[in-house]
């Protein structure tokens, strides 16, 4: 099952439409701000958040609403896999980011490691590699403005799978 949230309603309105349109019975979408996602979700739910064109907060003090933010990591863990077990690292839910901006890509890549967080993948020119996962191929709307006019596009995959620290 796939669901996407978003607060703004002609982003879901668009992603419904074109479900409905190809028939996609296991999509559904959620109207809501992103601090209030844990209350859709159980402990352990969700196998992967994909992170697609966020709004990089560039000025600095808008750094903690960066949806990469330690804050979001937090909420993220309480309904992603934790991974339970021997190698808790290696099954926990994976947190994937797509944007064309490097202040938010180069931001993530600090967190990740000053958290001790597992990264998985992360190329700064998504379209240049040889092998890509399929689903990084589906382009947003945002993806074809090119706004950073950067024409490079930046993907990072990890999981958490520990507890971060307040």
């Amino acid at each position: 099952h796939f669901i996407g949230i978003d607060l703004k309603g002609n982003r879901i309105w668009k992603g419904a439409s074109i479900a409905n349109k190809d028939g996609l019975k296991n999509v559904a979408f959620v109207r809501s701000q992103i601090e209030l996602t844990a209350n859709y979700f159980q402990e352990n739910e969700v196998d992967e958040i994909w992170i697609t064109f966020p709004d990089p907060q560039l000025r600095w003090s808008k750094a903690k609403k960066r949806l990469t933010h330690p804050k979001f990591l937090r909420l993220y863990q309480q309904f992603l896999k934790n991974g339970n077990g021997k190698d808790r690292d290696a099954h926990a839910g994976i947190v994937h980011l797509k944007t064309d901006s490097p202040l938010l890509y180069n931001f993530t890549l600090k967190v990740i490691d000053l958290y001790g967080l597992r990264l998985i993948y992360k190329t700064d020119n998504l379209y240049a590699e040889q092998n890509i996962d399929p689903r990084c191929l589906i382009k947003t709307y945002y993806e074809g403005l090119d706004i950073a006019q950067s024409n490079k596009i930046h993907y990072i995959q990890f999981n958490i799978g520990k507890d971060l620290p307040l």
